[in-house]
């Protein structure tokens, strides 16, 4: 009888192209995921990989397993759910995936809550990226997710998904303090958008979205410096190295050197979180999801210029 287990392992070095990728999805050491798969390779009596410079191909045994195991996964998450929201307990394990923003200013308060209220249930915090954490939810890795999308520029999620908002994100421009428009109660977008800019990682959502935006408006975006941290962007700011777009939320008090200043029309971003349909009937997940809304009120209502209104820019 084929492992679910074993499955699962072969399921994620597709995913991932690799050995150690899917190590890394999984949260274990590459001689498991070696292990696991000779295993299977022994039960099902073929090879199911083969060596592809760095990463490896699947072989066509390996391609129907893999068909079969999504199906198979899917059943398995939905038979949980099942059993879970028969029971009506607040127990079990969740994962949940976040952008490093929102697991800085939001979660902590959330998994405070229901360490509090629920002892029976725990909740893993894994931070991410949406690129890596939309597909950890897709395949099952990950429970639910927080992720966020541009106004004007939304995130693109997989079929069969839930998601509940929790808060608009308003960004400022940040200008070196000595800066001819530092100073400005607030500034027209069009004013900046030849600044030189510190941007994103590149590839990233929000790079994208940055070149896109400032694009649209028939600027071509200069992009002198990259990084994903906020503080090391702000840094890079204070040097008089560029000007950088910062979301409010997770940002905290800038550095000297460094003026933030709001900018009209608003440039703002979607932060929500997100879980797989089946998923939704467990108890688990419904607490989790509560109270990171819960969270969110209460992190607008202390921050009042956290949040704004949402203008799409075209």
């Amino acid at each position: 009888m084929l492992s679910v287990d074993r499955m699962r392992v072969l399921h994620a070095i597709a995913m991932s192209g690799s050995l150690s990728g899917a190590a890394a999805t999984l949260h274990v050491t590459n001689s498991a995921v070696s292990q696991q798969l000779s295993k299977l390779e022994r039960e099902v009596g073929q090879p199911l990989v083969e060596r592809n410079g760095r990463g490896v191909r699947l072989t066509e045994a390996a391609e129907i397993l893999v068909r079969h195991t999504g199906e198979i996964l899917s059943l398995v998450r939905q038979a949980e759910s099942e059993v879970e929201a028969h029971r009506e307990e607040v127990i079990g394990h969740v994962v949940l995936s976040s952008v490093a923003t929102a697991a800085r200013d939001i979660v902590p308060s959330a998994l405070r809550t229901l360490a509090d209220g629920f002892p029976g249930l725990r909740v893993e915090l894994r931070e991410g990226e949406p690129d890596v954490t939309v597909s950890a939810v897709d395949r099952g890795d990950s429970d639910l997710a927080i992720v966020i999308d541009w106004a004007g520029a939304p995130l693109s999620l997989p079929e069969g998904v839930q998601r509940a908002a929790l808060i608009e994100d308003v960004a400022d421009i940040a200008l070196p303090v000595d800066h001819p428009l530092a100073y400005r109660e607030s500034l027209d977008l069009d004013e900046v958008l030849r600044e030189r800019w510190i941007g994103w990682s590149h590839g990233s959502i929000c790079s994208d979205w940055l070149h896109h935006m400032v694009r649209a408006r028939g600027v071509e975006p200069v992009i002198v410096h990259a990084a994903e941290e906020h503080q090391t962007r702000l840094a890079l700011v204070a040097a008089g190295l560029g000007a950088a777009v910062m979301p409010r939320l997770g940002v905290g008090l800038p550095p000297p050197g460094v003026r933030l200043v709001p900018v009209r029309p608003a440039l703002a971003r979607h932060v929500y979180a997100f879980w797989r349909s089946e998923n939704g009937r467990r108890p688990a997940i419904r607490a989790t999801v509560r109270a990171l809304r819960d969270a969110a009120d209460t992190y607008a209502a202390r921050h009042p210029l956290t949040t704004g209104p949402l203008t799409q820019v075209n």
